[in-house]
């Protein structure tokens, strides 16, 4: 789907964690410890700083123009949070289990999905062309 350039690079990102999240998804006992190290990887490299990109700077944006309150971001935020919660317990729980794995892999699927169909469409239907300008130079320069 043809994205703004606001939103490019974001969609981008999202490309290689839902290849993370397969990785997680498709788990096995052989390879549980290696799709542990490759999210825990993906996160301290660029999902972390994804969503603070998101929160500090592209939401605010948005609510400029729209509802800040729109259960689209509210349930953006909430899943930042328990994605984020989630890759913790993954860092100290040295109980690995492949159900954890799994249900993370599944959560970081349907989070990025959400965004991609829904909360990017509509930030660029509510904000209007220039600032989407605006806002690809704020994250560019991130």
């Amino acid at each position: 789907m043809k994205r703004s350039t606001a939103l490019t690079a974001l969609a981008r990102d999202h490309h290689q964690t839902l290849v993370v999240a397969q990785i997680l998804r498709r788990a096995t006992d052989q390879t549980a410890q290696d799709a542990r190290a490759r999210f825990l990887a993906h996160w301290d490299d660029d999902a972390r700083e994804h969503f603070r990109l998101e929160e500090e700077i592209l939401l605010p944006a948005f609510a400029v123009h729209g509802d800040p309150f729109d259960p689209l971001v509210a349930r953006t935020l909430c899943e930042h949070v328990d994605i984020r919660r989630r890759a913790e317990q993954l860092r100290t729980d040295s109980s690995l289990q492949l159900k954890t794995l799994h249900e993370l892999g599944h959560a970081l699927n349907r989070h990025v999905r959400g965004e991609d169909r829904e909360l990017f469409q509509l930030i660029e239907a509510t904000m209007p062309p220039a600032e989407l300008e605006v806002l690809a130079q704020a994250l560019s320069h991130e």
